[in-house]
């Protein structure tokens, strides 16, 4: 076997195909999750300030958000196109794509950064800041952001060590990077009593550990296609198609900053500082549970794309039915062990009574039916990764931009509802979105299978 078909995505199982990849991705994905999770469980517990540094990080979310929705812009393209180009048996273009690839990350790491330094304290106010949580958030971003291209081409460019058939490798950059994270941020926080200010010092040393791992690996003897650090000349035709299909990742992470930013000033205006702080646990609660789901649906990207390059429609279906009921199925799970242990959920993150107490039935309001999303995400890969754009960007943009931040903004001032109606947005749009994105993707699954089969009709005709 050649190399190039190291990772042959149109021979033996589709499931085996979904869950090798899945399984690792998902663990790399939990893992890298901690870089976060474990900032805001430690300094959810610290004496005196643990609230307010708790609504400083959820104040923090929205410049994170921006930063991996321009990672996700270049990774969530640059994947499936790689992949595609593969299946056609074409490493020249698959190479071409991996250095332009490389070249955006690094530019965009770069501008981000000057224009988040540049007007920082305007723009944490306008994210729902206050006198008083403005201090936490200065502290924690004005180090954090300083491993902006470091996170950047570790998520970046991972993705393209996955679509070689080397998600262990990945797996282990990001694990290796999240475990010296977590060992480093009690050190930072509470030995050193560098506070809100030592979890962000130990998140970009560890942030660095794994884009030197990624790096190194794309660039040694054992990555099918090399990364040249030095070859920072992009293709901009490769480029224009990379953006194409990766608006998709772009619009989603990039509407999870819209949604954080309207929550938050809507949260503050109607509740005060601390629901900021219960909707930073509960997104973190989200994130956490989502990952499995992530990991499935991330793992079924290459897969469609590189049967879909080789012509191959009964192993795309396999990978949809495959994706949809297994992330609903465990989706729906977690929704009934969230329902029935909220005040467990929430005492990780924050020991405060007042926390808990106003925390939990936002938990339930928050949560419900939030299985959904299964279908939605489903839905979503599989159009990126047949590579229809614009139907993915269109629902990516459905459920956040045109149901959650109107219905965060609107609800509250119905009736008494105030910050119930902020949470309430959330599984309205679940369900809303679910089933809308689900149905498109099997009407538009339906035609591509009707075109695929009139065009070998016609050309075993023309034989």
């Amino acid at each position: 076997m050649s190399k190039f078909s190291a990772q042959d995505f149109s021979t033996g199982s589709v499931y085996k195909h979904l869950i090798n990849l899945a399984v690792p991705m998902t663990a790399a994905m939990i893992v890298q999750v901690c870089y976060s999770l474990v900032d805001r469980i430690y300094l959810g517990h610290l004496s005196d300030t643990s609230n307010m540094a708790l609504t400083g990080l959820g104040l923090s979310f929205p410049l994170i958000s921006i930063v991996m929705a321009f990672t996700s812009l270049f990774s969530t393209g640059a994947t499936p196109l790689f992949s595609m180009y593969r299946g056609r048996q074409d490493p020249k273009t698959a190479q071409k794509i991996i250095d332009s690839t490389y070249a955006m990350i690094l530019f965009f790491a770069a501008g981000l950064m000057l224009v988040f330094y540049t007007g920082f304290k305007p723009i944490i106010y306008l994210f729902g800041g206050s006198d008083l949580s403005y201090p936490y958030a200065k502290d924690y971003l004005l180090i954090y952001l300083l491993g902006t291209p470091l996170v950047m081409l570790s998520s970046g460019l991972s993705g393209f060590i996955n679509a070689q058939g080397f998600p262990k490798v990945a797996m282990l950059s990001v694990m290796t990077g999240a475990v010296i994270n977590i060992i480093l941020d009690p050190i930072f926080i509470f030995y050193l009593d560098l506070k809100i200010q030592g979890a962000a010092v130990a998140s970009v040393i560890s942030q660095a550990v794994s884009a030197f791992m990624v790096i190194r690996f794309l660039t040694g003897k054992k990555s099918l296609f090399k990364l040249k650090l030095n070859r920072l000349k992009p293709d901009f035709k490769l480029c224009r198609q990379i953006v194409g299909l990766g608006v998709t990742g772009f619009t989603m992470q990039g509407t999870n900053g819209i949604v954080q930013i309207a929550c938050n000033v809507t949260l503050r205006a109607h509740g005060g500082d601390i629901y900021i702080g219960i909707m930073t646990v509960l997104m973190s609660v989200r994130d956490v549970i989502f990952l499995p789901m992530h990991g499935l649906t991330d793992a079924a990207k290459p897969i469609i794309a590189f049967n879909y390059g080789a012509g191959l429609l009964s192993r795309i279906k396999q990978s949809i039915c495959f994706t949809a009921i297994s992330a609903t199925s465990y989706l729906f799970i977690c929704w009934l062990i969230i329902f029935l242990n909220p005040e467990i959920i929430f005492t990780l993150f924050n020991a405060d009574i007042n926390t808990i107490t106003l925390g939990v039935p936002a938990l339930h309001i928050y949560f419900f039916g939030f299985f959904m999303m299964a279908l939605h995400a489903t839905g979503q890969t599989a159009f990126v990764g047949l590579g229809k754009a614009k139907p993915a960007v269109f629902f990516a943009l459905f459920r956040k931009v045109l149901i959650v931040v109107p219905l965060t903004i609107i609800l509250p001032e119905i009736g008494n509802l105030g910050v119930k109606g902020v949470f309430m947005a959330e599984p309205i749009s679940n369900w809303i979105s679910g089933i809308c994105c689900f149905g498109m993707m099997l009407y538009t699954v339906k035609i591509l299978f009707k075109e695929h089969r009139r065009h070998h009709l016609a050309t075993t005709e023309k034989e």
